[in-house]
């Protein structure tokens, strides 16, 4: 009886360890991809978040140490998914609404930010194709 019980929790095992995903899906690397994001920026990790912009954006337009040096001067103090949807070529759009504080006056005022997300196959990943977001517009 002891042998069948060994096997059969043998098998179950190895049943388990064959249903184990070999690689992160497309799903779940752009929420490991968004979450990243997200944490970096709601940590004032411009620099951590700019890592996750498309390299071609960052050719593109780079940014300056002037640029980063505009980041430092708030605090964010929220950042929420108000929506998203995915686009017909497979990019994927996200709504964010960031609180943010002038690090100088502690005025806070509220910026909406449209998320770009693309996947590149070659590099099994996902790339934010809108840049960093204004936090000074209008």
């Amino acid at each position: 009886m002891s042998r069948w019980l060994t096997r059969c929790l043998l098998l179950c095992c190895l049943l388990l360890l064959a249903g184990c995903p070999k690689s992160a899906s497309k799903g779940s690397a752009l929420d490991e991809a968004q979450y990243g994001y997200s944490a970096a920026i709601r940590w004032g990790d411009f620099e951590g978040a700019w890592n996750l912009v498309d390299p071609e954006v960052r050719r593109a337009h780079p940014l300056t140490d002037i640029d980063f040096s505009r980041y430092k001067q708030v605090q964010i103090s929220s950042y929420r998914d108000v929506g998203a949807s995915v686009l017909g070529n497979g990019d994927v759009v996200r709504d964010i609404e960031i609180g943010v504080i002038n690090r100088n006056t502690l005025a806070e005022r509220t910026v909406r930010y449209r998320e770009r997300w693309r996947y590149d196959p070659q590099a099994r990943s996902w790339w934010l194709v809108s840049g960093l977001p204004d936090l000074w517009g209008e």
